[in-house]
């Protein structure tokens, strides 16, 4: 881990030790609510069963940020957090409960006071409310502190839905065994807490929490990157005070409804590619710290919150050829064509023509959108697929294309194939053919790809094809007989995987014919192909 992304080396450390000390962690205003489910609940549960077993149990990242020498924010983590610290609540309900029932009551009373102290707050001598170790966000905040407070969980009328989550997470771990006295149940809290082991990792800012999340995202630990942008924009958006709490509440919800569209793994492509069709080309790593001056009032956070509110279920779209947006919005023939570019794009997963599509999508025609479609797609299998140039080079030719897009400088599908970016990039036909005739794809890996590729191919010499309803022939088997020898010669071992050496079939009946059977009855098999 880069030095600069933190404060200090990650630490290992219990939930009883990240507790200790007198600090105090704040979910920020605006994080995520509580959303943990009984299956979370359970896993952890489940775990905590198998701690006789083992001694420790690691429980994931914890990634804070300094506040104060005691005070730090929750940039991620808080649903381990919140979790842990209801169980604890639990624990503290079933020794008030031998305390109400007489049973060591000065002892049980001392012991909760003692967890109380060490794990959830002290008690405001006026209020006798307790100031929480651990405050949440802004709709969990009240809830969640009066169950720290009354070691109850409300049975209000109304409750919102992350709230009776709250509810419900403190009434499932009321429920568990974890001691028959008041020695039993404080020696089980010092099990648990003693043992749920947390790696720990303080940043001084939200620009430094960003890239340790990128960081840890790439080595496949997944933190929660939308949730670091929301807090950003929404503290940004609300820093003159002046935001009504039902607008804010909208605000929520879009934000819900974009991370819901996208899911939270396609979130950062998402912001990288919509950020470059109106600014200059950055890399992930500069990638907050641009959108950080993009957004730096709160009128510019405000209007950039609605472009991603805008161009979110567009990206989604982009995604999926039958998404229910190209129905409503194209006509049969105009849909069924930008299916075959949207699907290709798919199958090859190549996303960099997404931030020219989202640029041109409010502001070309359709029919213009889907030549525009068409010119990427096919410049797309060309240059990545079968040349395989550089991505590189290929985001800052787009990049400058969408731009021009955004600013109104091209208006047509003609303007961006006849620029000198495009042109740029577009391999010329003899390289394209040299590689092409050269170019492998495992058949047995990617199948579904090669017959996307040949139907195209047969599309564009008059057989309408549905690549679905095809199979795959090799012509040259992977375990050739001798007699092939005569027909390919020493470099029989170097095709089988080469476009050239497969065909499409309605049905295979060839399976390990003859080479002359092949030639003859494939020529004849592809005129009689399935059609779309």
């Amino acid at each position: 881990m880069n030095h600069r992304f933190m404060s200090m080396e990650p630490t290992n450390q219990t939930f009883q030790e990240l507790l200790s000390n007198g600090v105090r962690y704040i979910v920020p205003r605006f994080q995520r609510d509580y959303t943990w489910y009984q299956e979370q609940w359970e896993d952890l549960w489940a775990d905590i069963e198998t701690l006789d077993q083992e001694h420790f149990h690691y429980i994931g990242y914890i990634v804070l940020q300094r506040k104060g020498a005691h005070d730090f924010e929750v940039v991620d983590g808080q649903q381990r957090l919140v979790t842990l610290s209801l169980l604890v609540l639990a624990a503290m309900r079933q020794l008030r409960q031998l305390v109400d029932a007489g049973v060591e009551a000065t002892e049980n009373s001392e012991r909760i006071r003692v967890l109380t102290e060490r794990f959830i707050g002290s008690k405001n001598p006026i209020s006798l409310k307790v100031d929480s170790k651990l405050s949440l966000n802004r709709n969990n905040g009240a809830y969640f502190k009066a169950i720290c407070s009354n070691l109850d969980a409300p049975r209000r009328r109304g409750l919102t839905v992350t709230n009776r989550l709250l509810y419900k997470a403190f009434d499932f771990f009321c429920e568990k065994e974890m001691g028959d006295s008041g020695a039993e149940i404080a020696k089980f809290v010092e099990q648990v807490t003693s043992s749920m082991v947390f790696t720990k990792i303080v940043v001084q800012d939200d620009l430094n929490a960003y890239k340790v999340f990128e960081t840890l995202n790439a080595r496949d630990v997944q933190l929660s990157t939308p949730d670091l942008i929301k807090n950003y924009l929404f503290s940004v958006i609300t820093r003159n005070h002046d935001v009504p709490d039902e607008d804010l509440d909208e605000l929520d919800a879009d934000w819900s409804v974009i991370v819901d569209q996208l899911g939270e793994s396609n979130f950062t492509d998402f912001i990288r590619y919509h950020h470059n069709f109106q600014k200059t080309l950055v890399t992930k790593k500069d990638l907050f710290t641009s959108v950080r001056k993009l957004t730096d009032t709160p009128e510019s956070a405000y209007a950039y919150l609605r472009s991603l509110t805008i161009h979110a279920p567009l990206y989604a779209s982009l995604q999926n050829p039958h998404d229910g947006r190209w129905e409503q919005q194209l006509d049969h023939q105009q849909l069924r064509v930008l299916r075959i570019y949207l699907e290709g794009l798919r199958l090859f997963n190549i996303k960099q023509p997404f931030t020219i599509l989202m640029a041109a999508f409010t502001t070309f025609s359709k029919d213009e959108f889907i030549k525009l479609a068409k010119y990427l797609y096919v410049l797309s299998i060309r240059y990545n697929v079968i040349c395989h140039q550089s991505a590189n080079e290929q985001e800052k030719a787009y990049n400058q294309i969408a731009i021009k897009i955004h600013t109104g400088d091209f208006s047509r599908a003609s303007h961006v194939k006849n620029s000198e970016q495009f042109k740029r990039l577009y391999p010329k036909d003899d390289s394209f053919i040299n590689s092409f005739g050269f170019h492998k794809m495992p058949g047995r890996q990617t199948a579904k790809k090669i017959r996307f590729l040949l139907s195209q191919i047969e599309s564009h010499l008059g057989h309408q094809t549905d690549y679905i309803k095809t199979t795959l022939e090799h012509v040259c088997p992977y375990h050739p007989d001798e007699h092939w020898h005569d027909y390919f010669g020493e470099g029989i071992n170097d095709i089988q995987d080469r476009l050239g050496n497969m065909v499409l079939l309605d049905v295979d009946h060839l399976k390990r014919a003859e080479f002359t059977d092949k030639k003859r009855l494939t020529v004849q098999a592809t005129s009689c192909l399935p059609k779309r």
